[in-house]
């Protein structure tokens, strides 16, 4: 938890506990079904919780909000968020059952009401969400496709509604071609862990 607890010092108690638990938690699954690559596991916090909790310092969303986790995988950066903003609604969804399986497990076995896991693919979500959050499940264009749909028109956060997407290296082909506004947020000026070096959260406006 030192990692966490460096860069979010402000945490509850119950925000640390749940927090605490994830290693533990993660490990026991991936024993059963292999969510997370077993190099990573060690370093879940550092490569996992922080870089999801990464889009906390772009966007403190307010109660209410809705957020869709579109590929969720083992459940980032949808689980860490949820313990984060626990007034916020998060549906975390992904096309493979067995991912699904683990990221509702532990989802109830911290107590999380405001998550909610279901197998689904981005496109066939017929709800609408504030914003739009994943880690890097495609390219932005494509991405963009599937959840042009699923965004609510009406804002009340401190960006107007849209993607917070966590991803690597040089994006400048990839969004160069975006007729929407967009932002980029070197992870790099709030972590100073190596791993956090060429990471970014891409904001992009689509309202």
């Amino acid at each position: 938890m030192d990692i966490i607890r460096k860069y979010f010092p402000d945490l509850d108690t119950d925000q640390i506990s749940k927090l605490e638990r994830l290693p533990v938690l993660y490990s026991e699954w991936n024993e059963k079904i292999n969510v997370v690559s077993r190099k990573d596991i060690e370093s879940l916090m550092e490569r996992h919780v922080l870089h999801s909790l990464g889009i906390a310092k772009v966007m403190s969303f307010v109660g209410g909000t809705k957020v869709l986790d579109v590929g969720t995988g083992g459940g980032f950066p949808g689980i860490p968020l949820a313990i984060l903003f626990p007034d916020v609604e998060f549906y975390l969804v992904d096309s493979i059952a067995k991912k699904i399986k683990v990221v509702q497990a532990i989802a109830d076995e911290l107590g999380l009401k405001n998550v909610k896991a279901t197998q689904d693919r981005a496109e066939n979500v017929k709800d609408k969400f504030d914003f739009i959050v994943s880690r890097a499940v495609t390219r932005m264009p494509e991405f963009l496709k599937w959840i042009e749909k699923s965004v609510i028109f009406d804002c009340k956060n401190d960006f107007p509604n849209g993607v917070l997407y966590l991803k690597g290296g040089d994006l400048s082909q990839e969004l160069g071609g975006l007729s929407e506004h967009y932002n980029e947020f070197d992870l790099s000026d709030y972590f100073e862990e190596e791993f956090y070096e060429t990471k970014k959260v891409v904001y992009v406006q689509l309202v």
